[in-house]
């Protein structure tokens, strides 16, 4: 969540001291300390649902029991070895992705930032390496996300987040989403790839036109520029299919992923085909962290409960759901403008700045975020049930209706 959507948040000091941390959060005044399935517990007793998910995080719910055994199980046996030596939890890791996608082959690291990192390093080093034409140039999109390194963040389509960090690193250009004229335009000679979310999920929940996206997969094609779809808080099931790109009938070079892949532990993953594999030779890429046996662990044991028990499938069903309350709830509010997104990623939009229903959410035991200044984004664990989103659905329709008279009572 950006940070400036916070604005009446402040960083509480441990036992009344001034924090030893840098100030870079602006954290609610909520203190958690436990967690199971959608719900939440802070330290003085409270419950509350959980339709946050930690950021797209824990898709299973809170500490699920596969994922939890299987961790505790590789505690006991090995943390961790580096990449110097082969890791079997990882190989099975790596595996199973590729087999519920269209991925080849698969790079570890710690983070959605740095599993977009790796791909624009990867697109940049299979035109230079392996084609030997040169290319570097990735073209993003207005409002897109991608992450707060210094190359991340160049590409990500959102000025806030560049604020103070100048001179920022070349080879990057922005275009409006939709806009094909545009983007066409942007190409050069140096163009080495183009980078998309299918949903822009910090930049309001917008999901991509069908149309926009399969003629920018033919146009990659047609100009030989590699195609990078950011699944880092699409993927895994997010949507209703494993990758957003699914719903597309596109294939992508190369696509990241992240947030939902280790259920809250720190894991990022770039997936790629198969003729990318000789981009990334030895010594052109590595992590001292990355994939882990302990992360491992949790990685497999995620994947294989969304096998077994049909998690994608069952957020799409939750996601119609949802959806269809929401707009039977709102489609007759004025304050509530649009409802949209794809799964389990939904936003709201609203006539004016949600902030404060957010706090008050809290107080009514509800958690929720935002998606920019007049976007509530709704990110509920992918085995949420028809009473919690009901119960979800009703606290937001007293939320909204309380903050609409209260601004009828300001006039």
């Amino acid at each position: 969540m950006a940070q400036s959507d916070l604005k009446n948040t402040v960083e509480t000091p441990v036992e009344g001291k001034v924090s030893a941390l840098f100030p870079t959060y602006s954290r609610y005044p909520l203190n958690l300390v436990k967690g199971h399935g959608s719900w939440l517990w802070d330290d003085q007793g409270n419950r509350y649902l959980d339709f946050m998910s930690g950021l797209a995080v824990t898709n299973l719910g809170h500490a699920p029991e596969k994922v939890r055994e299987k961790v505790k199980a590789q505690l006991d046996e090995l943390w961790h070895v580096s990449n110097l030596f082969h890791i079997p939890q990882q190989e099975k890791a790596a595996k199973l992705l590729t087999e519920i996608s269209c991925a080849d082959v698969v790079f570890f690291c710690n983070s959605g930032a740095e599993a977009n990192e790796a791909a624009i390093k990867l697109a940049r080093r299979y035109h230079q390496k392996v084609k030997g034409n040169g290319r570097f140039e990735v073209i993003t999109f207005e409002q897109s996300f991608h992450g707060r390194t210094l190359a991340t963040l160049t590409a990500t389509g959102q000025q806030k987040v560049k604020d103070g960090f100048l001179p920022l690193p070349a080879g990057f250009t922005t275009v409006p989403l939709h806009d094909m004229d545009a983007l066409k335009a942007a190409i050069g000679p140096d163009t080495a790839a183009i980078m998309i979310e299918m949903v822009q999920a910090e930049g309001g929940v917008y999901p991509v036109e069908v149309s926009f996206v399969q003629e920018l997969a033919a146009l990659c094609k047609e100009q030989e520029l590699l195609l990078i779809v950011d699944e880092v808080q699409t993927g895994m099931g997010r949507t209703g299919k494993w990758f957003a790109h699914e719903h597309y009938g596109i294939e992508p070079d190369i696509f990241t992923s992240a947030k939902g892949l280790a259920s809250g532990l720190p894991a990022g993953a770039m997936l790629a085909k198969e003729y990318l594999r000789e981009g990334f030779a030895p010594g052109s890429h590595a992590s001292t962290f990355g994939g882990n046996p302990v992360v491992s662990a949790s990685i497999i044991a995620t994947l294989e409960t969304m096998i077994e028990e049909r998690i994608p499938e069952r957020a799409e069903k939750m996601g119609r759901y949802l959806s269809d309350k929401l707009h039977e709830a709102f489609d007759n509010e004025p304050f509530v403008k649009a409802i949209r997104g794809m799964g389990l990623i939904i936003g709201i939009e609203c006539e004016e700045a949600v902030a404060e229903i957010v706090t008050q959410g809290q107080k009514s035991k509800l958690l929720f975020v935002t998606a920019g200044p007049n976007v509530i984004r709704l990110l509920p664990n992918l085995k949420v049930n028809r009473d919690e989103i009901d119960q979800a659905v009703d606290t937001l329709v007293a939320l909204i209706a309380a903050h609409t008279a209260k601004e009828e009572n300001e006039l």
